[in-house]
């Protein structure tokens, strides 16, 4: 098994309301030289997070120990730029399950698809409802339903749809990268093969 099993996630999340993340934001291109998908947590918004001294912004929400959860809620246009797929590795590697936003870049939305990561798109009005929900109480929960494929604010009951394709939702729900898929299917290959 590749990654942890997607079912529902009921937990609070890390508000990042800024617009326009790109890839290199999330994991700065002088970190990509391991090729494991480990220890890249380590250095999600290594510039956003820490000055050149090493030592963390205060201000930066992943530095703000009253936020916590398997969540994070990113601004408009989540993931843009270069293609890395060590963005996913990023925030999978530093405890994110779910990235929420109003729109994600298609490449990192494949990325983090193929890497455990669920990203959750919703209208920029819900968004809004959401980053409105934690700064009124940073320990607001949401849920994540993969089965019925809904983001719940849980104080209100409000809550959003969301698309995923069915392949990439099977593999989410019972922890497959698509090597662990044909794997799966392996006797049925070997029967197709034999007929």
């Amino acid at each position: 098994m590749a990654y942890d099993k997607f079912t529902i996630i009921n937990t609070s999340a890390v508000p990042l309301p800024i617009e326009n993340v790109d890839t290199d934001q999330i994991i700065p291109a002088r970190f990509l030289k391991a090729v494991e998908r480990k220890g890249f947590g380590d250095n999600l918004f290594r510039d956003w997070r820490y000055n050149r001294d090493g030592s963390p912004k205060a201000d930066f929400p992943l530095n703000n120990n009253k936020y916590s959860g398997k969540i994070l809620v990113g601004g408009k246009n989540f993931g843009s730029g270069s293609s890395r797929e060590h963005a996913a590795w990023a925030i999978y590697d530093y405890g994110f399950r779910v990235v929420v936003s109003s729109f994600f870049a298609d490449i990192f939305k494949g990325n983090a698809l193929n890497n455990g990561l669920l990203p959750v798109v919703v209208s920029p009005e819900f968004l809004q409802k959401i980053f409105d929900e934690i700064e009124k109480d940073a320990n607001a929960t949401f849920e994540v339903n993969l089965e019925e494929q809904k983001f719940t604010i849980n104080s209100t009951g409000e809550s959003s749809d969301f698309e995923i394709n069915t392949y990439k939702k099977h593999c989410l729900q019972n922890g497959l990268d698509d090597i662990d898929y044909l794997v799966e299917m392996k006797e049925q290959i070997e029967i197709f093969e034999a007929s």
